[in-house]
């Protein structure tokens, strides 16, 4: 059975709450879990130590009998020490898009025909 601890999605519409679960990763996201460890309430600021809570303990239990964390889960468990940070690396994340690069160019030919005008 593999094990994940993921988010498990509550509250009402446009309000989220998340809990931080250990359950199987064939079961749905907000569905079946083993056991509660943790809650995450994006609502609050960056800064609040109430937005993110974890049993540490249990969490350390569960990665040592093979669980995996998942993206978000894993920065939270970064954050707190829990396991080292790993090196993520998206180059393509800061290079401008089809149209910016479009409006570049023309902005460079336009600065170019304007320097050689005068």
């Amino acid at each position: 059975m593999s094990m994940k601890i993921r988010l498990a999605r509550g509250g009402s519409k446009k309000r989220p709450h998340y809990a931080i679960v250990a359950s199987d990763s064939r079961m749905p996201r907000d569905g079946r879990f083993l056991e509660k460890l943790g809650t995450y309430n994006p609502l609050l600021a960056k800064d609040s130590e109430d937005r993110v809570k974890m049993n540490v303990e249990r969490i350390q239990y569960w990665l040592s009998h093979g669980a995996q964390p998942t993206d978000r889960v894993s920065r939270f468990l970064e954050a707190a020490g829990v396991v080292p940070k790993t090196v993520r690396n998206n180059p393509k994340a800061a290079e401008p898009g089809k149209a910016a690069k479009a409006r570049a160019v023309e902005k460079a030919k336009k600065a170019e025909a304007a320097v050689t005008a005068e």
